[in-house]
């Protein structure tokens, strides 16, 4: 994901949660948060009772994985911030994809139906 996609400050992160609207599944928690800029950004938040250092960085990738997927439906002007939840651990990656793309859809900031096979 190219970085000016990606939130990386941590004011950026605070501003979502303070500001920001939140859906939930039972895998991830979404936070939407208007923005100025004329793309969307996305922040992963894995805490560390998801695991250790290998295992929450596998989980960030499988999650970024999926939003790459669908990152063209996203509306633009948006910063949205997926956190893990712990069983997360134990999904496939179309269970994940399809929980990110039910988050985004039930906040209207991205029209995504479809999931890849």
């Amino acid at each position: 994901m190219e970085r000016q996609f990606r939130l990386r400050a941590n004011e950026d992160f605070q501003r979502v949660r303070r500001e920001g609207r939140s859906w939930s599944s039972p895998l991830v928690v979404l936070i939407a948060a208007p923005n100025a800029a004329d793309h969307s950004r996305f922040g992963f938040a894995v805490g560390k009772r998801i695991g250790k250092a290998v295992v929450r960085n596998r989980v960030k990738r499988r999650l970024r994985e999926a939003i790459r997927l669908h990152c063209e439906d996203v509306a633009p002007g948006w910063d949205l911030v997926f956190v893990a939840r712990e069983p997360i651990l134990a999904a496939s990656f179309a269970d994940i994809e399809s929980a990110v793309c039910g988050l985004m859809s039930r906040a209207r900031v991205a029209d995504c139906r479809r999931v890849s096979p």
